[in-house]
């Protein structure tokens, strides 16, 4: 479930509320997004491998809040950390100029 939108890391590209299937967040103007309906979430993880900063926590529980907060999650390494296990550093994946997925990033960058 999403649990963090760090507004220190956020560059207010608006691309979590773009690929997220749930709706979760909500765009705010001039500031980072907000989490809306955490209860929609459906631990996709969309939204932390689309970061292209790694603004964002997913914690791997999919039922109920993981209470944690983002000194915790910054201290552990954690923010993008499932993108990474997955091979994608930044918001993007080797071979991306091949994935139209990708192309969702390039618009808002």
């Amino acid at each position: 479930m999403i649990e963090i939108v760090s507004a220190s890391r956020c560059i207010e590209c608006d691309i979590c509320v773009k690929v997220c299937p749930a709706n979760v967040f909500d765009a705010v103007p001039d500031s980072a997004p907000i989490i809306a309906r955490q209860d929609d979430c459906q631990t996709c993880y969309l939204c932390e491998i689309y970061c292209p900063v790694d603004a964002l926590y997913v914690a791997h529980r999919a039922e109920g809040h993981f209470p944690i907060t983002e000194a915790e999650v910054e201290e552990r390494n954690l923010f993008g950390s499932y993108a990474r296990a997955l091979g994608w550093k930044r918001g993007k994946a080797g071979g991306t100029e091949h994935d139209p997925t990708h192309r969702i990033r390039v618009a808002a960058v």
